[in-house]
């Protein structure tokens, strides 16, 4: 299906005002059993964290989102996905790489419709949490 059908099938037209200014996601935090094991997963796959806070919270600065990690004693985190973009294909490729060579598990990247075409790159963390890896297509 060509984008143009896609939208006419899925998306509300004329679209509805948002009832509120949003102007994007400040930040994302993420609850687990195994904090020190969680913690060395994400500064292996994504670097030193860019901000710390005593011994149990750290966060990492993506684009202009903040991915912040906390210990839990209730269970790591469930029925969510992380959704990251990413500028190219390729880079949104060598990110779910490198969750994979940390130890998460992944399906090959594909080519998808989600709002707009993207390279679709799934992965989970050791721990459960699924992450999307995406990257923007160009619209034929």
């Amino acid at each position: 299906m060509d984008y143009e059908s896609y939208k006419r099938a899925y998306f509300v037209d004329p679209q509805p005002k948002p009832k509120f200014n949003f102007l994007g996601l400040h930040g994302l935090a993420l609850f687990f059993d195994n904090y020190e094991a969680a913690v060395a997963y994400y500064k292996s796959v994504l670097g030193p964290p860019s901000y710390i806070e005593g011994g149990n919270t750290q966060g990492w600065l993506l684009g202009n989102i903040w991915l912040t990690l906390f210990p839990s004693n209730a269970g790591n985190p469930q029925n969510m996905e992380i959704h990251f973009l990413m500028d190219t294909p390729l880079e949104a490729e060598r990110l779910q790489r490198a969750f994979i060579d940390a130890g998460g598990n992944g399906e090959a990247p594909s080519d998808q419709m989600m709002y707009e075409p993207i390279r679709y790159c799934p992965v989970q963390d050791p721990f459960g949490t699924r992450i999307l890896i995406t990257s923007r297509l160009p619209i034929k």
